[in-house]
């Protein structure tokens, strides 16, 4: 079991990261402040370390060197954004801002401990294998140094051009639905770049304020607003000589939208408050999942941008289009998910199996990975069952040819206000909303189930009938 040590002063902060990981099976020890840190533990003791960047005393930056190699995760507020990627120059693995989601803070402790893992029995790879890929990374990766599981014809014509665009300097715009792995494809153009050996620098367009953001992004000057005590350098000029991966560049304000546009067409950047230029030398991989053409032509999305980023376009397709790719990410993501719990002859009932092929996974991969990690802290027999996954269709009544699928609240891409919804709270908010306009049989379809189960939940649920002008199927 990886042991984590957490640093971090502000006690309800510290305690709920502690209940999370101890939760998703992980051994914790806690400090207030590196000096605390020191007199308790052995710091190179741990697999991992996460520490706030800001602490009482010296700085979480210091644990870089204490940790003698040990990785060690910064987690910062957006104000200090530009001193988490500071922290990561130094040595840090990886930062996090504050205030982040649970998903997010596993994902990352995740990674960052599988790469861990990989790192060390790199050295045991044999000399016949090809460079970079290990004997276990072929059973958990099957397309090698792209680091993308799945063989489908659209993902193989996706493999294709990312080996074709990864060595140009050319800019990149990745379009896909929420959770299908825009990160991971932006990662791969920039590993397998000549830009490789320089920085990667992520920035999630619709996490950062917008007061924020173009500050952010292109640094500032002493004075240029209320708490501008100092000059600060930004993420783009971090980037210099690497990649820039924004996400969610939907989200950007036009007058951000503006600056960078300034950045691809001449190459510079002037930070706020600044009447100097100053060149920088970046590639620019973006990525969303909003329709930007269709943003252009309603004046929420620079046109001229849009084209700028257009000159290659990656479509990923979404999980319930990549046909049995889903069944080989999910053995891949249980594999994983054993081996990183401790548990052992875990496999898939056959209704799940059989689920998992037939749900339409609305939060794609993301979704998936998810629903596989709370199923095996769950699962107590060597089975994990369709209910075990949270997946809620009826198997009884399926049929390929025309199954739907259950809308989930989890898909992003959605406004509907259903975010924090149960899933029988979504079935009563969506048969309330259209069954003034679909019959019986539709509502039942769409939902996924049959009719006699949409009877009984209406039953259950206490949820009549409309008798006036309602639709009859």
């Amino acid at each position: 079991m990886p042991h984590i040590l957490i640093v971090e002063d502000e006690t309800i902060i510290r305690s709920a990261l502690r209940r999370l990981l101890e939760r998703n099976q992980y051994q914790v020890s806690e400090a207030g402040s590196v000096q605390e840190a020191q007199e308790r533990f052995s710091i190179p003791s741990f697999d991992l370390i996460v520490s706030d960047l800001r602490l009482p005393g010296a700085p979480g930056t210091e644990l870089i060197k204490l940790a003698q190699g040990k990785p060690v995760l910064i987690m910062t507020s957006y104000a200090s954004l530009r001193s988490a990627v500071d922290s990561m120059k130094m040595g840090a693995v990886d930062y996090i801002a504050k205030p982040f989601d649970h998903d997010e803070m596993l994902q990352a402790v995740a990674r960052i401990l599988r790469d861990r893992q990989e790192a060390r029995q790199a050295p045991n790879t044999p000399a016949s294998a090809t460079p970079g890929r290990s004997s276990e990374k072929v059973v958990d990766n099957s397309n090698g140094e792209i680091g993308i599981i799945g063989s489908c014809p659209a993902m193989l014509e996706m493999y294709s051009k990312i080996r074709k665009v990864a060595p140009t300097d050319s800019n990149v715009l990745i379009q896909g639905e929420s959770g299908t792995g825009k990160e991971l494809v932006a990662r791969a153009l920039h590993n397998l770049s000549k830009r490789a050996k320089a920085p990667l620098i992520s920035v999630n367009c619709a996490a950062i304020p917008e007061s924020l953001i173009e500050s952010e992004l292109f640094g500032h000057e002493k004075g240029a607003f209320t708490g501008a005590s100092a000059g600060r350098a930004g993420l783009v000029e971090a980037a210099d000589g690497g990649t820039l991966f924004l996400d969610e560049i939907g989200e950007l304000p036009l007058e951000a939208q503006a600056r960078l546009l300034r950045v691809l067409q001449e190459g510079e950047i002037r930070r706020v408050g600044s009447v100097q230029s100053q060149k920088v030398n970046v590639r620019l991989i973006a990525a969303t999942h909003r329709d930007l053409k269709g943003l252009s032509k309603v004046g929420q999305f620079r046109e001229d941008l849009y084209y700028r980023l257009h000159v290659i376009a990656l479509k990923l397709p979404a999980l319930r289009e990549r046909g049995s790719d889903v069944s080989e990410i999910a053995h891949a993501f249980l594999k994983r998910q054993c081996t990183r719990m401790d548990r052992e002859d875990l496999h898939f009932a056959a209704d799940a199996e059989q689920a998992i092929r037939h749900y339409t996974w609305p939060g794609n991969v993301r979704e998936l990975e998810n629903a596989i990690e709370r199923a095996v802290i769950l699962c107590e027999s060597s089975a994990i069952s369709a209910e075990l996954l949270g997946i809620d269709i009826e198997l009884d009544d399926l049929d390929d040819d025309d199954f739907i699928g259950l809308p989930s609240q989890s898909s992003s891409t959605s406004h509907e206000p259903t975010e924090d919804l149960s899933l029988e709270d979504y079935f009563q908010h969506f048969v309330l909303e259209h069954q003034d306009h679909m019959t019986e049989t539709e509502l039942a379809r769409k939902l996924g189930i049959s009719r006699k189960c949409l009877w009984e939940r209406r039953q259950r649920l206490g949820i009549p009938r409309r008798k006036t002008g309602a639709a009859t199927g």
